[in-house]
Parts: structure tokens; sequence; C-alpha cells
């Protein structure tokens, strides 16, 4: 399993991160899953809980920003802006996610 991205794209609505991996494979990432899955403290509690946080129905990306080479800051229409997701847990949330 790949865990480099070899192109990062941020759709046209903000609700999707489109990522194509070095291996070919694509994954398509919703801003919403993204932000449930950042590892802010409410998102952290909610897990912890076994329940997912409550976030805005038009949660948007806002920007995408590199992190080193291992890995993106997203910064979310909510306010969130802490959210950095390496390599391997974006693949990882790509495998399994449903956008």
């Amino acid at each position: 399993m790949a865990a480099n991205p070899r192109e990062i794209r941020l759709s046209d609505t903000r609700r999707h991160l489109d990522i194509i991996w070095d291996d070919g494979t694509a994954s398509r990432l919703a801003a919403a899953t993204l932000r449930a899955h950042s590892r802010s403290a409410e998102a952290v509690r909610a897990g912890i809980d076994g329940l997912l946080p409550t976030l805005a129905q038009d949660i948007a990306i806002a920007d995408v920003v590199p992190v080193g080479a291992y890995a993106v800051n997203l910064v979310f229409s909510d306010g969130h802006g802490r959210g950095i997701f390496p390599w391997p847990y974006l693949r990882a949330l790509g495998d399994g996610a449903e956008a």
C-alpha cells in the first residue's frame, strides 16, 4: 500500500479532497469525514464515547496547507484549523471512507 500522494486536489465545491496515490489508487474524502476524523479534542472525545462529533451539514475545506513532506493541514469552514493529516492516516481514511 503506497502512502505517498502523487496529487492532491480540492474539489470545486470544497466538500471533497481528491488524492491520487503513488500506486495509482484514487481516494475521494468528504470534508465531513475528514473533520469527523480530525484529531481535535471534540473529535477524540466523541470517538472515546463511541460517537461522531456534531458537525454542520455544510462543512467544507477552507484551505489545504502542506506540512513538510509528510502531511497536510486542513482548515475547515467551522474554524477548526489545526487538522494535520499525515499521508498514512489519509490513506487509511481513503481506504475505508465513503464519500
